[in-house]
């Protein structure tokens, strides 16, 4: 099964390449909180999500022809709205190297004592320091497993590159974790 592509989806995704716009709005307000979040954990910097969001579904609007496999949608949206976040931030004067926290909406809820609350709400703050202090090369694989729940293969596709690459790169991502997290709580 791919991620994020249904019946719906493909039939709107076959019809926008025939040119039509309704059937590219439907896509736009499926996916478009999605390459948003793609997009700011590209960038780091909420200023520029909004230009670079309308970038990506003009780019869509004028690519969708290419898309040869209505089924890998998801993966071919990935690398055109990171594309466009690289393009964008590669354009700026400004060093853009920080990245934004992941979405804190993507993790359940808390619930239990003001005290419990308080300490898995620092845990969650070291969590998404250690991911977001990631190398590129390791964050961007980690959080489409971890927090998108992409398989290995989905992640090659959408990364370009083979799935030993894939998954040597979640191991190591996840060892970097681990060490960032131990190193911080050894002060």
């Amino acid at each position: 099964m791919t991620v994020g592509i249904n019946d719906d989806d493909q039939a709107l995704i076959v019809a926008a390449q025939q040119g039509s716009r309704t059937a590219l709005d439907a896509l736009i307000r499926r996916h478009d909180r999605w390459v948003r979040h793609v997009v700011y954990r590209a960038l780091g910097n909420a200023s520029a999500v909004e230009d670079v969001a309308q970038q990506v579904w003009t780019t869509v609007w004028q690519q969708i022809g290419t898309l040869v496999d209505p089924s890998a949608w998801r993966a071919w949206l990935y690398r055109t709205a990171r594309n466009a976040a690289i393009d964008a931030s590669q354009k700026s004067s400004r060093e853009r190297r920080r990245r934004a926290p992941v979405d804190e909406q993507t993790l359940p809820d808390r619930d239990g004592s003001p005290a419990l609350r308080l300490v898995r709400d620092e845990e969650h703050r070291r969590m998404l320091a250690a991911i977001n202090g990631l190398p590129a090369i390791y964050r961007e694989p980690f959080v489409l497993k971890h927090l998108e729940d992409w398989s290995y293969a989905q992640i090659g596709e959408a990364l370009g590159l083979p799935v030993d690459t894939v998954e040597t790169r979640l191991v190591r991502a996840r060892r970097l974790l681990r060490s960032a997290l131990n190193g911080s709580a050894n002060p």
